[in-house]
């Protein structure tokens, strides 16, 4: 059975990889990013509004206004470094919208957009999501330069158009989300860590697992936002369907709350030893090599272990990473998408 499981994970692997169709438009991420001012990131920018109204009526496409000092102060560099360089947020922002950039710090045709739009000049940066009239379709993104905020206006903007929104950006929502709320850890022992990392990560509210070892036992650290998920919920819910049998915890609630849950299986936390082949399930297949979040990366593997296809979870310049010419084949598990990803 082994073996024809082993077998089944490599055809679905080949058979996703190959079908796939190479889209030339998606998968050439933007190669003007490498000279354009870092205030900029690595989107494509359409510098001429008008010409941006007209793509998005042919398109159906919500404009996305970026008004941005250049060159600027460092909010404005480092949100061209941090936000508008995250490789999820570029494709969203190139693929669901049509990108345009007015400097905030120049003249002509620039300060006339300024003056239409009723915004200030040599300011930090300023999101505007417009339809073709040029209204707002959700508030001006204003004072808030992080990646959760200018994902949940994108988010909200396609809602509001009616406009399907990519898995992949509802899932960096959930993340940032969680990061932003902080995270809390819980650590679990059950017979198997494999099974138990593909069963854990489907839990609302998880965002990390990784499998390793503690006190001699199995176990999987899960990285779960509390306003999600409640410890006790992961406890039993770990206990039906991965089979939760032993609780690590140095916190006296949570040791209160699991021997409510599973009695006296309770030991204070020591130290965590990774296992050698972490996310097991997706390692043994070409999805290893394609950069993801730790959300993206825990859900696939999730996917893969339950004999399903994964690829709804995952951006399409994301399946189409691994045609790029001079991409190597490296495993991305446990690396950061934002350093791992390549920009052609």
């Amino acid at each position: 059975m082994k073996y024809l499981f082993y077998l089944l994970i490599l055809t679905l692997s080949f058979f996703t990889m190959s079908s796939y169709v190479y889209n030339k438009e998606v998968a050439n991420n933007p190669s003007s990013s490498k000279s354009q001012p870092i205030e900029l990131g690595k989107v494509n920018w359409e510098r001429d509004l008008t010409a941006g109204l007209s793509s998005a009526e042919n398109s159906d496409k919500p404009i996305f206004i970026l008004f941005q000092e250049v060159p600027g102060c460092s909010t404005c560099q480092n949100y061209g470094q941090d936000v508008l360089s995250h490789p999820l947020i570029v494709e969203a922002i190139q693929t669901e919208f049509i990108p345009v950039a007015i400097y905030n710090n120049k003249g002509g045709e620039d300060a006339k957009i300024l003056k239409q739009f009723g915004e200030p000049s040599w300011n930090n940066p300023v999101v505007r999501i417009v339809n073709t009239n040029k209204k707002d379709i959700v508030s001006r993104v204003s004072g808030n330069y992080s990646k959760l905020g200018i994902v949940t206006a994108m988010i909200d903007a396609l809602t509001l158009s009616q406009i399907q929104v990519p898995e992949y950006l509802n899932l960096l929502k959930r993340e940032f989300e969680g990061r932003t709320n902080g995270l809390k850890n819980a650590t679990l022992s059950m017979y198997c860590f494999w099974t138990g990392e593909k069963q854990l990560a489907k839990m609302d509210g998880v965002v990390e697992t990784q499998p390793g070892f503690m006190g001699g036992k199995e176990v999987v650290q899960v990285k779960y936002d509390p306003t999600k998920i409640e410890y006790g919920t992961i406890i039993k819910q770990g206990q039906q369907s991965a089979g939760v049998s032993h609780v690590f915890s140095s916190n006296k609630n949570e040791i209160v709350e699991t021997k409510e849950i599973i009695g006296n299986k309770v030991s204070e936390i020591g130290k965590f030893r990774l296992d050698a082949d972490p996310k097991y399930y997706l390692s043994k297949t070409e999805y290893q090599y394609i950069p993801m979040t730790p959300l993206q990366q825990a859900l696939v593997n999730s996917e893969i272990g339950n004999n399903s296809n994964p690829d709804f979870l995952l951006s399409p310049w994301q399946l189409a990473y691994l045609k790029q010419s001079n991409t190597k084949k490296q495993s991305m598990i446990n690396v950061d998408l934002t350093e791992a990803w390549e920009w052609q």
